[in-house]
């Protein structure tokens, strides 16, 4: 494959950052997916190569889906916890497919990471980083962190290859979705590479018992109008469920849009799903959560978050009725007109 132009002043760059570091934090996604693992594991290899930096992964939230958690186990992550990192103790920061002030990111107001690379929309707080490299019409982090390799002469090994082969298809749904061309050109130079037997183990991780019961939940609570479904899994443990669910009832085959949403550690997240070619996830969330927290994404798919305040119940049924609402005045949907996806 070859790398963009710009991928060779970026990796100079980065070389003449990590030139004098001795302690490099990579911050994730607070719910990490295969995408931001890939990445951050990628940013790992590349500072270990040139410099053998001491790096710490770290993210703020739990890894949730059962093929995120086999993805961990098989690269042997020793992942941390943003909440406990003392960040003192490092002397450069890095954030992979996130951003500060994201929403989705528990980096502290007062913390600026040097180094930010991402493939979603740039953030005015990105801005502050010694070094960005933004690239919004990538379909993953994955495939700029594949570049910086391919430019520096690292081959990834089978474990990191495997990784990023499964980080760019799942976040392009096998390049069926804001895939281009750069990454159709990864994963053609992937595949050769990665262990094709340990990721259909990694696809089909063994879920508990619970993760039936929140689809279930998922599936009774689903409201058909028009074109949309939208569903609440209600309080959940794992935040990941939510866009899960986003993405299973866009499988309906009369329905353009989905939303689904969840409480989780004081917030609601929200996935907003769609079909649409002309159509804007991402500016659809920005109407759903404004003036209340924060959200981005793609055109296909967006996900947001509020924080609650007070956190009781009327709280949190004010917030989804007001969710619901926006949601469907975003879409253009009639919410009197509507019916359960299942029947009772």
């Amino acid at each position: 494959m070859k790398p963009a132009s710009k991928t060779r002043d970026r990796l100079d760059k980065l070389q003449q950052l990590l030139k004098t570091k001795t302690r490099l934090l990579i911050i994730m996604q607070d719910n990490p997916d295969p995408d931001s693992i890939a990445a951050a594991v990628a940013l790992r290899k590349i500072a270990n190569t040139f410099d053998n930096i001491q790096c710490t992964i770290a993210h703020g939230g739990t890894v949730g889906r059962a093929e995120n958690r086999a993805l961990v186990r098989y690269l042997g992550l020793n992942l941390h916890q943003l909440a406990e990192i003392e960040f003192g103790k490092f002397d450069c920061i890095a954030m992979v497919d996130a951003q500060p002030a994201a929403g989705n990111c528990s980096l502290p107001a007062d913390v600026t990471p040097d180094i930010v690379i991402d493939h979603h929309p740039l953030r005015a707080a990105a801005r502050a980083a010694k070094l960005i490299d933004i690239r919004s019409k990538y379909g993953s982090t994955s495939t700029i962190l594949l570049e910086y390799l391919v430019q520096a002469w690292i081959e990834p090994d089978i474990q990191l290859a495997t990784a990023l082969f499964y980080g760019i298809r799942s976040d392009t749904q096998d390049l069926g979705r804001q895939a281009t061309r750069q990454d159709s050109e990864a994963v053609a130079y992937l595949f050769p590479i990665a262990n094709k037997r340990m990721l259909s183990e990694i696809e089909r991780g063994e879920v508990p018992r619970v993760y039936f019961q929140m689809l279930d939940e998922a599936l009774r609570n689903a409201k058909k109008y028009e074109h949309a479904i939208t569903t609440s899994l209600g309080q959940i443990d794992n935040p990941d469920m939510i866009a899960e669910v986003a993405d299973l009832l866009l499988r309906e085959e009369e329905t353009y849009w989905t939303m689904c949403h969840g409480i989780s550690g004081g917030k609601l997240f929200i996935s907003v799903r769609t079909m649409k070619e002309d159509a804007r996830a991402d500016k659809v969330i920005h109407r759903v959560v404004a003036g209340k927290g924060t959200g981005g994404g793609h055109p296909a798919y967006a996900g947001g978050q509020i924080p609650l305040i007070k956190g009781t119940k009327s709280e949190q049924a004010g917030l989804e009725k007001l969710v619901l609402k926006r949601f469907l005045k975003a879409i253009g949907a009639d919410s009197q007109q509507w019916q359960k996806l299942i029947p009772n």
